[in-house]
């Protein structure tokens, strides 16, 4: 076998071989099913220096009135016991792309299924108890406004009865930002010391967590610049804290920080303000399930007639890199566009990102951004790919004299290697040139799969047609013809769909198809039959990915195929294309 087709298929076996190790050693199991929730207390920061402990068990309280959550991109109430978010929807997001699907629910009330809310408070100081500050079942009052919205904020306070009267105050943004301040009034004649916290907590694991390698999905913690990512298994790893009395992680941030949970599009953080230190809690409590993290603020000293406050943000919504962007910006909360996971090709997924980002505004179609991003890749990439075809067409010159050079060595490969390295010293032709290209499209492939896999502008994008998710798999199917019969096709999590594939992966193993076959099929029958049978190995392999990586990648094979038979024709070497393919020409008369 000529060594033209031998870098060839090494590029593509070792593509192969990547491919083939991700889909077989990282499987995406199955979805993890909700547990059921032990009805339990929340269990509360712990006093300073003091041991875990858990709020006293009071009888929960009866329902209280809510306070309406209502933005341009928000819906939800407040819950008066404990003066909790715990109710929040995304109104520009919906579940599915079916019509009449409903909207994304993010947080949810304690009590019900997948359980996740927002708690404020205070921990008290040695010379307090827990009855002294408020806590999960304190009943609030409101004190002024009827709903949070932009502009509309809302106070609720909350009395001891011992001198202290608590106050919060919530506001709210045009996106997904709340601005939570708590205070403290000593209208008593004591000292009161204590220090404020903001938490969050879910209760087990979400149902549709897809706990798949490729993205993210858990605690995420920045603290002075590292960035820190923990799955939920991890989190249920961490040594008990003798502090917490739990699985817990503490971390001291001195400046800037913030941490939260993640879902795949959606999070919520806590972001205390930036300049000022804090504690950093990320913990299980297995009893319960529960997994929570906090940000612990500095203790306060609050004299007779004094007042103290505290300001903390929550950050409850979509991961979206624009808005991200804003608040990173314009808030300085530190590496906040990081919480989107851009793996550990983020030089290339970032810039990646952003120019498909780019395009898309321009277009309008992020179906045809993809195709235009792929042609700006390869324009990107063409000096490369010139001198790569370049010198594959001069390695299809030196044929007759490396057949001569065969023939000569006979059996002797030491002899026959250094003769082919100098004739392509003489020639200036380097044999490793045309893998290069090739190799290159290996890391902008995975970076171009984790855009779309993880970033939210790709969920339910439309191209044309069926085609209105291009984060999910082609949704056609040979079962009934793309549509053309009258039946439906198999599910996609079911087996038959992966036989059964859609026109998308067809035209990506016929463009790869035809890609191959500019060289001349190898001599050798098991190269050849490699050859032969690697486009439509791909194309079954490939079925399952994100349509709109499928169309990157037949966009990707339809202008490389352009380019090299371009290419070589313009040196004198134009690939004999019917050929290879085995189609035999017709001799004149």
């Amino acid at each position: 076998m000529d060594d033209q087709n031998r870098n060839l298929l090494l590029a593509f076996a070792l593509s192969l071989l990547v491919l083939v190790g991700w889909m077989y050693m990282f499987p995406p199991p199955e979805p993890v099913a909700p547990t059921e929730q032990e009805a339990a207390e929340l269990s509360l920061p712990p006093a300073e220096g003091a041991q875990t402990m858990a709020e006293a068990d009071a009888p929960v309280a009866e329902e209280l009135p809510r306070v309406t959550i209502d933005t341009p991109r928000l819906r939800g109430s407040i819950n008066m016991l404990g003066g909790r978010i715990d109710d929040l929807s995304l109104k520009d997001y919906f579940e599915t792309t079916d019509p009449g699907s409903d909207i994304v629910h993010l947080l949810t009330p304690e009590g019900q299924t997948d359980a996740f809310y927002a708690l404020q408070g205070w921990r008290p100081g040695r010379d307090m108890s827990w009855d002294d500050v408020p806590g999960a079942n304190t009943p609030w009052q409101v004190v002024e406004g009827d709903t949070l919205a932009p502009g509309q904020d809302v106070t609720i306070a909350w009395d001891n009865g011992a001198g202290l009267r608590f106050v919060r105050s919530f506001a709210v943004d045009e996106n997904y930002m709340f601005t939570i301040t708590q205070a403290v009034e000593n209208t008593g004649t004591g000292t009161a010391r204590l220090a404020p916290y903001s938490l969050l907590s879910r209760h087990g694991e979400p149902a549709d967590l897809e706990n798949f390698f490729i993205s993210h999905e858990g605690f995420i913690e920045v603290a002075d610049g590292t960035l820190t990512e923990e799955d939920y298994g991890n989190v249920r790893d961490f040594r008990v804290d003798e502090r917490e009395g739990t699985h817990a992680r503490v971390v001291e941030v001195q400046e800037n920080g913030w941490l939260g949970i993640a879902d795949k599009y959606w999070m919520s953080m806590i972001v205390p303000v930036p300049g000022e230190s804090f504690t950093a809690v990320s913990r299980y409590v297995p009893a319960r399930d529960v997994y929570q993290t906090r940000a612990d603020m500095p203790t306060v000293t609050v004299g007779p007639g004094e007042r103290a406050e505290a300001q903390t943000m929550l950050f409850a919504g979509a991961k979206e890199w624009t808005t991200l962007r804003t608040y990173e910006r314009e808030l300085g909360i530190e590496r906040f566009v990081d919480a989107i996971d851009w793996g550990w090709f983020f030089f290339l997924t970032k810039p990646i990102f952003a120019t498909l980002y780019f395009i898309e505004g321009v277009l309008g179609n992020m179906g045809w951004s993809i195709i235009a991003l792929t042609l700006l890749i390869k324009a990107v990439l063409l000096p490369l790919a010139w001198k790569s075809y370049v010198s594959m067409a001069r390695m299809k010159e030196l044929q007759p004299e490396m057949m001569a050079l065969k023939e000569r060595a006979g059996d002797d490969r030491q002899k026959l290697q250094m003769e082919m390295m100098k004739l392509y010293k003489e020639k200036k032709v380097n044999p490793a040139a045309g893998c290069l290209p090739i190799l290159l499209q290996i890391p902008i492939f995975f970076s171009l799969y984790k855009v779309i896999f993880v970033t939210i502008d790709l969920r339910h994008a439309e191209w044309f047609g069926v085609f209105n998710d291009l984060s999910a798999p082609d949704p056609t199917s040979l079962f009934n013809l793309f549509g053309l019969l009258p039946w439906a096709a198999p599910a996609p999590d079911s087996f038959l769909s992966l036989i059964f594939i859609g026109i998308l992966p067809i035209f990506l193993g016929i463009s790869m198809f035809f890609q191959m076959r500019l060289n001349p099929a190898p001599t050798e029958p098991i190269q050849q039959a490699v050859m032969t049978w690697m486009p439509w190995i791909f194309m079954f392999m490939l079925g399952w990915f994100a349509s709109g990586l499928v169309l990157y990648w037949i966009a990707n094979n339809t202008i490389t195929f352009i380019q090299q038979y371009s290419i070589m024709t313009m040196h004198g070497s134009r690939p004999d294309l019917l050929g290879n393919i085995g189609v035999k020409k017709k001799k004149k008369s």
